[in-house]
C-alpha cells in the first residue's frame, strides 16, 4: 500500500519540507486550461475585422437615427465577468444558484430605469431583461393579447416599426401579423399622424391593444388623442419610445407615462446604451408581462448587458446628458424637402421624390462617400427596397462632439453627393447594378469620400479601443 511517509525518503525528500511546499502551492493561482490571451494574439483574423469596423466608424460620419456610440464604462460592463452567469428567472426567484449579485444588479438596474423616466414605483414594473425592442414588444404581445387577438399600430411606410404588425395582401411581413391580426393607421398627406382617421378605423376593428411608437416619425406623439382612441374600444395603450428614449429622459418630448398602459422601449439609440430592451408596465398588468418575457419568450437574460443598461442610465441621469440630448435636436433643423416640413426629435426624413432618386440609390453612393444612413419608406411609397425617403438622425454625430457649424459641412457632404447621384443616374440610367457600377468609376465620389474621412477624423471615437 503507497505510504507518502516512506516514498519521500526514497526520493531525497522530507515530510516537512513536502507539506511546506504544499501549503505554499495551495495558496498559488494556478494555470487554466484555456490560453487566455488577448484576440489580437488568439484570432488575429476576428481582431482584423474588429479592427476594420472601429476604423469604419472613425472615419465616417454615422447618420443612422436608430445608432450611437456607447461609452467606455458602458463596454466595460457589456464585456465584464457577468457573462459567465447564467440566472433564469426573476430577482429573488431564480431558477440556478449563485445570483446574489446577479439579483442586485438587476434590481439597480430596475431602480434606475424607473427613476430615469420618471416613472412612478408604486404605480409601474419595469422588466430589464427584454434582448432588444422587437423581442420587447412581442413579450407584450404575447403576455396580453390572446392569439389571434387584434393589435393596431402605424403604418410601416408612414413611419412605424416593423413589429407592430406590418404586412402586406402577399404575406406576413412581422410575426406580428401572422399570430395577430392587425390593422394599421396612417399619416396625412402632409406626413402628420392622421389621428381622426385612427379613431375611426379603431371603431371598425376594435383593436385589443393600440400602439404608438414610431421607427421614422419626425414629429412628438399626442398621447392624450391615442388615450381617448383606446378608451373609446377598451383598448389597452402601448407606447414604443425605442427611437427617442434618450430625449425622453431629458424630458424634451411628450411623456408617456401620463397615459399609456405599457412602455416599451430599446437602449442603444438616443439612450447610447448597449443593445437591449426594457418594458415598463402598470402594477396590475406586470405579472403578465413578465411571464411573457420569462418563461414564454426568453430563458437566461443578458445579465453583462443588464449591467451595461443600467450604466447607461446613471449617465442619462446626469445634467451633462440632458445638455447632449438638447443638442441632439438643435443640429438638425435645416435640410432640403423634408417629411413634415420639419422635426420635434432627433430624426430628419428627407423625401427625394421631387428629385427622381431613390433612397437606395442615395444610400449606395453615401456608402461610398463614408457616410452612413439609410433608405426608408415614406408616405406613397409602394416598396420597402426603392423607397422615396431618406433617415437622418444626429445622436451619434452629438456623441463625437458635432456642434451646429459641424452640421453645415455635412449638408454640404449631403448635398455634393446628392448632385453626383444625379449626374450619375442620368449617365447611367435608372437601374440600381448599373448605378452602383457608376460610383465606382465616378471621380467626385472619391474626392468626396477622402474629404469626409478627414472631416470624420477631428472627433474622438468614444468607447473601448483594441
Amino acid at each position: 500500500m503507497f505510504n507518502i511517509k516512506t516514498c519521500l525518503p526514497k526520493l531525497g525528500l522530507s515530510m516537512k519540507r513536502y507539506t511546506k511546499n504544499l501549503t505554499c502551492a495551495s495558496f498559488a493561482t494556478l494555470r487554466g486550461t484555456m490560453e487566455d490571451t488577448e484576440m489580437k494574439k488568439k484570432d488575429p483574423e476576428m481582431y482584423s475585422l474588429v479592427r476594420e469596423e472601429i476604423d469604419r466608424q472613425n472615419d465616417g460620419i454615422i447618420l443612422i437615427a436608430s445608432e450611437n456610440f456607447a461609452s467606455k464604462a458602458v463596454m466595460q460592463a457589456v464585456g465584464s465577468h457577468l457573462l459567465n452567469k447564467y440566472s433564469e428567472g426573476y430577482p429573488g426567484q431564480r431558477y440556478y444558484g449563485g445570483c446574489m449579485v446577479i439579483d442586485k444588479i438587476e434590481s439597480l438596474c430596475q431602480k434606475r430605469a424607473l427613476q430615469a423616466y420618471g416613472a412612478n414605483p408604486d404605480e409601474w414594473n419595469v422588466n430589464v431583461q427584454p434582448l432588444s425592442g422587437v423581442p420587447a414588444n412581442f413579450a407584450v404581445y404575447t403576455g396580453l393579447v390572446p392569439p389571434g387577438g387584434r393589435l393596431m399600430g402605424l403604418d410601416l411606410p408612414a413611419g412605424g416599426h416593423l413589429s407592430h404588425g406590418f404586412k402586406t395582401p402577399a404575406r406576413n411581413v412581422s410575426a406580428t401579423s401572422l399570430y395577430w391580426d392587425t390593422k394599421p393607421y396612417s399619416v396625412t398627406e402632409k406626413g402628420f399622424i392622421d389621428y381622426d382617421a385612427a379613431y375611426d378605423i379603431a371603431q371598425e376593428f376594435k383593436p385589443n391593444l393600440l400602439i404608438c411608437g414610431y421607427s421614422s416619425y419626425p414629429r412628438d406623439l399626442e398621447y392624450s388623442r391615442f388615450r381617448e382612441i383606446a378608451d373609446s374600444v377598451g383598448a389597452l395603450l402601448l407606447a414604443d419610445v425605442a427611437h427617442f428614449s434618450g430625449l425622453l429622459v431629458s424630458g424634451l418630448l411628450n411623456n408617456p407615462f401620463e397615459y399609456a398602459d405599457i412602455v416599451t422601449s430599446t437602449t442603444h439609440k438616443s439612450l447610447r446604451g448597449p443593445r437591449g430592451g426594457l418594458i415598463f408596465s402598470r402594477k396590475e398588468l406586470s405579472d403578465l408581462v413578465d411571464d411573457g418575457v420569462f418563461p414564454k419568450m426568453q430563458g437566461g437574460p443578458h445579465n453583462q448587458t443588464i449591467a451595461g443598461i443600467s450604466v447607461a442610465l446613471h449617465e442619462a441621469m446626469q445634467p451633462e446628458f440632458k445638455e447632449y440630448s438638447k443638442q441632439v435636436i438643435k443640429i438638425q433643423r435645416s435640410c432640403h424637402t423634408l417629411v413634415t416640413n420639419g422635426t420635434d426629435n432627433h430624426i430628419i426624413l428627407w423625401n427625394l421624390r421631387p428629385h427622381g432618386l431613390t433612397g437606395s440609390k442615395f444610400e449606395a453612393i453615401s456608402d461610398h462617400t463614408n457616410i452612413t444612413l439609410n433608405k426608408n419608406t415614406i408616405a406613397g411609397d409602394k416598396s420597402a427596397l426603392t423607397p422615396y425617403g431618406i433617415r437622418l438622425g444626429t445622436p451619434a454625430c452629438t456623441t463625437r462632439g458635432y456642434k451646429e457649424e459641424h452640421m453645415e459641412d455635412v449638408a454640404s457632404f449631403l448635398d455634393r453627393i446628392l448632385q453626383e447621384a444625379l449626374k450619375i443616374q442620368n449617365e447611367r440610367g435608372k437601374k440600381l447594378s448599373a448605378f452602383k457600377r457608376g460610383l465606382t468609376e465616378s471621380d467626385e465620389v472619391k474626392k468626396i469620400s477622402q474629404e469626409v474621412r478627414d472631416f470624420a477624423r477631428q472627433f474622438e471615437l468614444p468607447g473601448l479601443q483594441i
